[in-house]
């Protein structure tokens, strides 16, 4: 399909912009032409990461990463100059994040883009239907157009009562330091020196509630900051599941690691707030995220293709720099909330370069386990899991038994969840919210707990772990660290020895993890400033720390391998050393 656009340069399709029509009710009408939009566009990357970087054993600095890695200036240039004919205004391009920020009205991106807007009568809703057009000349260039359509993207992956009642905290449900207790968590650290990030949807906090929490567990109230992404504030008040969440997130994540700080980035619920969310998230500075954790999601079926492979490129940044990102893998079981009789799985929980939380029922005696099974009311509350079908199985997980699909045609793809913890609302989570207690559940608290723990263990460890999942599959597979989840099902997929598509490799033994961690495996490249001892490197050439979490290790020159397409490191013979 193709088409005429601006000064009559052919239009071709964006790949993976289809849309469906929107599943809304009240009549569409189209957009009225006058009202401004702004829209984000994702261009392709200067050079693909390496397997060496997204595998973990390469981290990168900011500053190497967006000049290797981030969009092509030319790039850059080029969609300013498409903006600028099409009689859109940029407002914001971002090197490291690939990210051109542009505005205009409906109609000037409508001419843009080949698209027709059309509009809620009387709201704020738009969508558009079918697929995205760019003119000839930027195919490859850009990789995703998003704010066009605004319609909600995601669901918060936790469960509410229907009585929120405020109640006081009884033995029966589990607060972050029950969790951490139960789950082994190291002591002797707090997260000081990490830094937490949680991505919201909507919702929002009252200090007092934080407050009223945190004291009501014996634990100092971490530093909390908000930052607006796209507009989007914190607004607690206007929907009582998104406060709730909101609440869930910080108050687990900071009652497990209360030394460290906690950010929040809100952002409106669509497609694009939800992957300037996660970009902003990755690549603040400012804020520096060591460790991000998100709750909210929806089954792949209702994401574009191009805006999955977006968010999971973000997420892949996140590897790159050394942070961790844990997602929750939803509260429906092996459908996904999705009424056509198939499995479906969560994104982005499903994202290869994320680790997916899945659900377990978790009883306890003190401090000690009793029983712990998968998470399955059965009555439509279970913990989400399965096989996915946008992602190919990666190749750490080949050796982990993902099984094939049970949807017709049986695929072969990324195993999800990969880890787990307890999410049943009974017994549940206390959170603090709305002036007083009450219990929640869903796989919303293991994400944050998740990420809680893994801000003690970087500051144990004195370093970022990064992406997770090469490691818990690879290097430290069979070490220890988790405890195997054996009994129960989500639906279409049962529970059993080793990892399964219920709760992945099982919750976590913390100190048993870092005890894996900790162990004399190679672990990562980190790049060093001090160069003395080296003399002057050349061009390409770069210091690199090579070495494990127990600091035992080299230093070493490597230098980028000019005819390598991904713009890999080869150890430079003339220069390697150690020190």
């Amino acid at each position: 399909m193709s088409t005429e656009g601006m000064a009559d340069e052919e239009l071709v399709e964006l790949a993976g912009s289809h849309r469906n029509r929107a599943d809304i009710s009240g009549a569409l009408v189209d957009a009225p032409a006058d009202d401004v939009v702004a829209v984000t566009i994702v261009l392709r990357r200067k050079n693909e990461l390496p397997e060496e970087v997204t595998s973990g054993r390469v981290r990168l600095s900011r500053q190497d990463f967006a000049s290797r890695h981030g969009a092509d200036p030319a790039d850059i240039e080029r969609v300013q100059a498409f903006a600028q004919r099409g009689d859109l205004r940029v407002v914001q391009a971002d090197t490291a994040s690939r990210r051109v920020r542009v505005e205009g009205t409906v109609a000037a991106l409508q001419r843009a883009f080949g698209v027709r807007l059309q509009a809620v009568a009387g709201g704020t809703l738009r969508v558009r239907e079918g697929s995205i057009m760019i003119p000839a000349s930027l195919q490859g260039v850009v990789v995703g157009v998003f704010g066009l359509d605004n319609r909600p993207q995601a669901d918060p992956h936790i469960v509410m009562p229907a009585d929120i009642t405020p109640a006081p905290i009884t033995t029966a449900d589990y607060t972050a330091t029950d969790l951490a207790a139960l789950y082994n968590f190291p002591g002797g650290v707090n997260g000081s020196g990490q830094t937490i990030g949680i991505i919201e949807l909507g919702g929002g906090y009252k200090q007092a509630d934080l407050d009223g929490y945190f004291s009501g567990i014996g634990v100092a109230t971490p530093p909390v900051t908000s930052v607006s992404v796209d507009g989007a504030v914190n607004s607690p008040g206007s929907d009582a599941n998104a406060d709730g969440e909101v609440a869930l997130d910080i108050e687990v994540a900071g009652g497990c690691a209360p030394g460290a700080n906690v950010v929040v980035y809100f952002a409106p619920n669509t497609d694009q707030g939800f992957i300037d969310a996660a970009s902003t998230a990755v690549h603040n500075q400012a804020n520096g995220s060591t460790v991000i954790s998100i709750s909210w999601g929806s089954a792949e079926v209702n994401w574009s293709a191009q805006a999955m492979q977006a968010m999971d490129q973000v997420f892949a940044d996140a590897a790159a720099l050394g942070i961790s990102v844990f997602v929750a893998a939803a509260d429906h079981g092996s459908g996904d909330n999705v009424s056509d009789n198939l499995a479906h799985v969560d994104f982005p929980a499903s994202s290869p370069n994320a680790t997916g939380c899945g659900g377990t029922h978790l009883d306890s005696s003190g401090n000690t386990i009793t029983d712990e099974m998968v998470w399955n009311d059965n009555d439509g509350w279970a913990t989400g899991g399965g096989v996915s079908d946008q992602f190919a199985l990666p190749a750490w997980q080949q050796n982990a038994g993902v099984p094939a699909s049970v949807n017709p045609g049986n695929r072969v793809g990324r195993g999800v969840p990969d880890a787990a913890g307890a999410a049943d609302g009974s017994p549940g989570f206390r959170i603090y919210v709305n002036g007083g207690f009450t219990t929640v559940g869903g796989t919303s608290g293991v994400a944050p707990m998740w990420a809680g723990l893994t801000a003690l263990l970087n500051q144990a460890l004195g370093h970022g772990i990064g992406g997770l999942n090469p490691l818990i599959y690879g290097r430290q597979a069979g070490l220890g660290g988790f405890h195997d989840v054996t009994v129960g099902n989500n639906g279409a997929y049962a529970a059993g020895p080793g990892w399964d598509a219920c709760t992945g490799l099982g919750s976590p033994d913390g100190n048993a993890l870092l005890a894996a961690l900790q162990g004399p495996y190679p672990m990562m490249w980190q790049p060093m400033n001090n160069t003395a001892g080296f003399g002057n490197l050349n061009d390409g050439q770069h210091l690199f720390w090579i070495g494990d979490f127990t600091g035992q290790g080299h230093a070493q020159v490597l230098s980028t391998t000019p005819t390598t397409a991904t713009g890999g490191w080869e150890t430079s013979p003339a220069a390697a050393g150690s020190m």
